[in-house]
């Protein structure tokens, strides 16, 4: 039955034991890498960047479109709304459109009393007077001609019939390509494209900073799962120690060399010694939870970390000038871009100013046409131009608006300026950090040493029976003090070091 159970024990931990791999801090990054999802989104937001740099540089082209349309009319279109009768007349010797009658007429007497002139047809009624025909008008009253025409009723007449001047226009199709050339813009397309290179760079550097907070991230929830799996095992050492003197102690009670008061004293160190180790597991299991989920890994996952060891010397940042860090850091990238933007936008209201040119042309065709008469069928024509917009007053709008496109320019400089000074500041600070940290990691080591020294010779004398529980007690806390002491200056080196490594743009 026993073996039954210790076999049912380990194939229920054997899923646990396959789970656990082992992991360093290289491979921690990489997970967090390649599962971040703020970092997917801001390569994203590069490709897009990237994308919209392309289509600025294609406004040099020629914008080229093709448009159909198709259109129905209820009513056709006439342009006579009945039959037109259009007077025939001759034109005289000047090529001015006349009445026929010049002094040389000869008039014909008709049946009717009416007259005949042989250069024209006139229906009118004459009168001699003085030997010289005078037409008279539909009232029978003498005009002159020259100066009322309009009363010359003419024999001939053309018919204009109103069919003639009726279109079918129930069914009109129109179609055909143009294209825009810009050929002067003010520098409004340069300067677009400058704004798409520089939102392109700041994309990138977003990418890099981004990409330093996650390592910075991963790097701080490892050394904290390092450090308290450390304190774990320190908790269950110092467990270990006090169990060991409550052994004995009790020995100690059963043979008369001891009182009830030096045992329960014990038991409430070996309580509070249980309670420390809880708060470290704890600790650390949440902690390894946290890294879990930087890492893109289950949360209840159990990893293993290789560098549990603190013993190992780590290679701190060497030396970089201000100027190589300032260059290197994301933040100066970023506003250094913000202020090319902010130029570029000053030098578009600028040219808001300046006329722009631009060449157009295309193929139109249209069905009906009229380009030899009215004609049911497609045909066309090509075109080319050139249109230019000069602006001349806006009341102020314009100035205005340069105006504060240079004074953003300005803040986009001051802020660059202020983020100099504070990274310099920030450098500054990390490197007394570092040198700090250094002198406290060897001062804790020393005391540790001291602490390990006086526990060896606090317990030789309570077994010789030379010292009291009560200082071996006192030995075993300092000891765990200047232990977890040590642990904790141990990785303040390391993360004073990471951050270093941040503020001068070395860390990825």
């Amino acid at each position: 039955m026993k073996k039954i159970l210790f076999i049912a024990c380990l194939l229920s931990c054997l899923p646990y034991l396959q789970a656990q791999k082992q992991v360093d801090l290289e491979e921690c990054r990489q997970l967090a890498l390649e599962n971040n999802k703020s970092l997917k989104i801001a390569k994203e937001n590069v490709r897009a960047a990237k994308s919209l740099a392309k289509a600025a540089f294609a406004e040099f082209f020629p914008n080229i479109s093709a448009y159909g349309n198709y259109q129905y009319n209820q009513k056709n279109i006439s342009l006579l709304g009945e039959d037109v009768h259009l007077p025939v007349g001759i034109l005289d010797a000047n090529g001015n459109f006349g009445t026929g009658i010049t002094s040389t007429s000869r008039p014909t007497p008709n049946a009717d009393g009416t007259f005949t002139f042989e250069e024209s047809a006139i229906n009118n009624k004459f009168l001699l007077v003085d030997g010289k025909p005078v037409p008279l008008d539909a009232q029978g009253k003498p005009f002159d001609p020259a100066k009322n025409p309009e009363n010359l009723l003419w024999k001939n007449h053309a018919i204009l019939p109103k069919d003639a001047m009726e279109f079918d226009m129930h069914n009109i199709f129109v179609g055909g390509i143009s294209f825009v050339q810009p050929v002067f813009m003010g520098g409004k397309i340069i300067q677009l494209q400058n704004i798409a290179k520089s939102n392109q760079t700041i994309a990138e550097a977003q990418v890099q900073e981004k990409t330093e907070d996650l390592l910075v991230n991963v790097d701080e929830a490892y050394w904290r799962v390092v450090s308290l799996e450390n304190k774990v095992q320190l908790a269950k050492e110092y467990r270990n120690l006090v169990a060991e003197l409550d052994k004995n102690m009790q020995a100690l009670q059963e043979e008369g060399l001891a009182t009830k008061a030096d045992v329960l004293k014990i038991k409430v160190k070996l309580n509070e010694a249980e309670v420390l180790l809880t708060k470290a597991e704890n600790g650390m299991n949440l902690s390894q939870m946290a890294l879990n989920q930087l890492c893109g890994l289950p949360l209840d996952e159990h990893i293993e970390l290789k560098d549990s060891d603190l013993n190992e010397v780590i290679e701190l940042q060497s030396s970089v000038s201000i100027e190589q860090a300032l260059a290197n850091r994301p933040e100066i990238k970023i506003l250094t871009q913000a202020g090319s933007i902010a130029d570029a936008n000053s030098k578009i209201m600028a040219s808001r100013f300046m006329p722009t040119i631009a060449l157009t042309g295309g193929y139109l065709t249209t069905n009906p046409n009229a380009f030899n008469g009215y004609q049911k069928n497609f045909n066309g024509m090509f075109t080319f131009g050139v249109t230019a917009v000069v602006p001349l007053f806006h009341f102020g709008e314009k100035i205005q608006t340069l105006n504060a496109s240079r004074s953003h320019a300005v803040i986009a400089k001051f802020e660059l300026e202020e983020a100099k000074e504070k990274i310099e500041l920030q450098i500054k600070q990390n490197c007394y950090r570092i040198t700090e940290s250094l002198k406290k990691q060897e001062m804790t080591r020393k005391n540790l040493e001291n602490a390990k020294e006086n526990l060896f010779y606090a317990q030789e004398g309570f077994d010789a029976g030379v010292i009291t529980s009560t200082d071996l007690l006192m030995a075993q806390t300092a000891w765990l003090s200047a232990e977890s002491e040590h642990i904790d200056a141990t990785i303040d080196v390391k993360l004073n070091n990471l951050y270093l490594k941040k503020s001068t743009g070395n860390l990825y």
